[in-house]
């Protein structure tokens, strides 16, 4: 039997996914590295690959003929030329890039996806100007670097990763403005960008030895953990959309039109995945209606992250069913844990907004949920009025898919249904996404 696995890097944790041609789930494993400090990430994360691959039972490991790996949108990271990293990341959240706005609207388009202060082109820009380079380093998406642990092939990105450093998802290749505008200075090798899916190269023989894997195991080209997300959904029908509800808040609607504005923090990515030669893969959920697709949205700051910071998982799950979820909660709130968002308002120095606190904890968390629920809704009604087809469904995966009340606040200003697919774990779409790769061989 054939088997696929999908590696999943979120802000807190890491998950894995097997499935088989079927789409049948043979086992899953978690791992969390919360609160680690930010310098000590990349050994973090590199633990947590092993200590989720070392869960998955022997028997099923030596099944596995192909691996997909996501992580976070634009967290970023400098590694040497033998992939070892530099300095500490740069976290898909983090707004430094605020210090290079003029020198990012100097050399980027007008209103270019790559014009936020969290873009990875800005963080690249910062290292440029803040730190400079003195020798050959290789600048890496979470995913890129994860994935090389694997394949041993440094400096392969995919071009959903690839899209918020500036590469053009039309043409498939980095634009002149963007090649132009970092030269004349020592700067990083760029990735090398292919399709999500694509097949990089086998899993490397001290890998595969030490964890049983066969010596024919592919490793293929991941995507961003909010995309991932969207294939486990199985959604294909424009209209329709997932909402990732972790500790950010991230919205994929997929639409006819694509749509990019970096005043509201909204890009357009591909869809579906393509493999080698353009062809859609049939692996995958396909479009309902033939043409070209975009998975149109953004990504918020607010979210469960906020919701954790007040309250334990028991007392979320307890507190939510006092609620009324059709009474309209008066308190106006931005939850947030620091200053910043991107979406649906592009701001580096957005300030929190948590008051007043009422003494009732169901009252303060009604107002919570209600106000990320406003948050996501302007997002959707943003997209809407730019240009993407309208919205028709949701659906919501990540931790938040389990608060029914949550749900129904969401529907009451969503004004749609909103639904919890069959599939809600991003490791489940790396998991497909790796079965394409293996079938497209």
């Amino acid at each position: 039997m054939n088997l696929y696995l999908g590696i999943d890097f979120g802000t807190t944790g890491a998950r894995s996914t097997i499935i088989d041609s079927q789409g049948t789930i043979h086992c899953e494993t978690e791992c969390t590295f919360a609160g680690a400090q930010q310098p000590e990430l990349p050994s973090v994360w590199q633990n947590a690959l092993w200590a989720l691959i070392e869960q998955i039972p022997a028997t099923i490991r030596n099944q596995v003929s192909a691996i997909a790996l996501d992580g976070t949108s634009s967290t970023v990271m400098l590694c040497d030329t033998d992939g070892v990293p530099v300095c500490e990341p740069i976290l898909y959240n983090d707004g430094r890039g605020a210090a290079v706005t003029e020198t990012l609207r100097a050399i980027a388009p007008a209103n270019h996806t790559v014009l936020s202060a969290t873009s990875s082109f800005a963080k690249l820009l910062w290292w440029q100007d803040f730190r400079g380079f003195t020798s050959q380093l290789y600048f890496l998406h979470q995913a890129d670097w994860l994935a090389f642990l694997l394949h041993g092939k440094l400096g392969i990105s995919d071009y959903h990763n690839a899209l918020k450093l500036g590469f053009d998802v039309d043409t498939l290749c980095y634009p002149d403005w963007l090649i132009e505008g970092i030269a004349g200075a020592v700067t990083p090798k760029l990735p090398e960008v292919v399709a999500p899916g694509t097949p990089v190269g086998e899993l490397r023989a001290q890998v595969g030895d030490r964890f049983g894997f066969p010596r024919d195991c592919t490793v293929c080209a991941g995507t961003t953990d909010s995309i991932a997300a969207f294939l486990a959904s199985g959604v294909n029908s424009p209209g329709e959309a997932v909402t990732s509800l972790g500790s950010t808040l991230a919205v994929k609607l997929l639409s006819h039109t694509r749509v990019d504005d970096s005043r509201y923090g909204i890009y357009s990515h591909r869809f579906p995945p393509l493999c080698r030669g353009g062809a859609p893969v049939p692996a995958l959920p396909m479009p309902a209606q033939a043409g070209d697709l975009w998975l149109v949205g953004g990504a918020s700051n607010t979210g469960g992250a906020v919701l954790r910071h007040f309250f334990t998982d028991a007392e979320l799950d307890s507190l939510s069913q006092k609620i009324d979820a059709k009474q309209e909660s008066l308190l106006d709130y931005y939850p947030l844990l620091k200053n910043g968002d991107r979406f649906p308002i592009n701001d580096p120095n957005l300030a929190p907004k948590l008051e007043p606190r009422p003494t009732d904890s169901v009252e303060f968390l009604h107002g919570l949920l209600e106000s990320i629920a406003r948050i996501e809704a302007r997002g959707y009604q943003l997209l809407q009025e730019l240009g993407a087809t309208p919205l028709t469904k949701v659906y919501t995966a990540g931790g938040g898919a389990k608060n029914a009340t949550w749900s129904a606040i969401r529907q009451r200003y969503l004004k749609v249904p909103v639904e919890t697919p069959i599939h809600t774990a991003a490791a489940y779409g790396s998991a497909l996404l790796a079965k394409q790769g293996s079938q497209s061989i």
